[in-house]
């Protein structure tokens, strides 16, 4: 996804002259920026989609250490695989129903009557295969819980250091962001671990949404914003192996 790995089906070009030709004479935007019917100039890829434009705002490039959330987020982005991630937002809420809200604890104890609710759920993506790694995911949450002390504390120290960012966050260093060197280690240390649908591309994705990298385009009204959200963000810390825990 690069900022968001499913993006606008139409051009940027093309978004930018539809909307500016909305709003009249004002001055158009650089390319991988759009200036909205609010007048807020964003990233490209929410369209003119309100609720698209929300989470771009709001939610996304945030800073995530609750566990709950990133076991959500972890869930849908390997929902949305081969997917829009417009059309898994639209279905988020049908998702946090189905999937008791994403608690891993209860996601765990999923068993085969579960699964075929799930499957006959028309508002969530009824593919067994993304439903059965959703269920085993949360039995490896909890394994991961225990081995590092919480899922945001694993997540987290893959965050890339400053000097292996672009030096400058523009359109075309954000589409060519797909996967890196950090959302690889990522995939591959869950992957060891029995995690599904957690390929690089994937987690980059989530290192995008969960705030571990800001990939708002320079220019984007809350791009700032979310750096200094990031700023203040109390990363997480890995727990003491095991023997060092119970020898205290």
């Amino acid at each position: 996804m690069a900022a968001r790995r499913a993006p606008a089906p139409r051009s940027t070009d093309a978004l930018v002259e539809e909307t500016n030709a909305a709003l009249g004479d004002l001055p158009s935007v650089a390319e991988g920026l759009l200036r909205r019917a609010d007048g807020l100039v964003s990233c490209w890829w929410p369209g003119n989609d309100a609720g698209y434009q929300h989470y771009h705002d709001h939610e996304w490039g945030r800073p995530v250490g609750d566990d709950r959330r990133l076991f959500e987020k972890l869930c849908l982005e390997g929902f949305q695989a081969g997917l829009s991630w417009l059309t898994i937002l639209r279905k988020r809420e049908n998702f946090r129903r189905a999937f008791a809200a994403f608690d891993p604890v209860q996601v765990a104890a999923f068993d085969a009557s579960d699964v075929d609710r799930l499957l006959g759920d028309a508002g969530i993506v009824r593919h067994r295969g993304k439903i059965d790694a959703t269920i085993g995911n949360a039995r490896r949450a909890l394994e991961l819980i225990d081995e590092a002390g919480s899922i945001a504390a694993f997540l987290w120290q893959f965050e890339p250091n400053a000097i292996n960012r672009p030096l400058r966050c523009d359109h075309a260093a954000v589409r060519a962001l797909t996967a890196t060197p950090a959302s690889s280690a990522m995939s591959k240390a869950l992957r060891a671990r029995g995690w599904r649908f957690v390929g690089p591309t994937t987690m980059y994705a989530l290192m995008q949404a969960m705030g571990m990298v800001n990939d708002h385009v320079e220019g984007c009204a809350v791009r700032d914003a979310v750096e200094r959200d990031r700023s203040r963000f109390a990363r997480p810390a890995l727990a003491p192996p095991t023997d060092l825990r119970s020898s205290r």
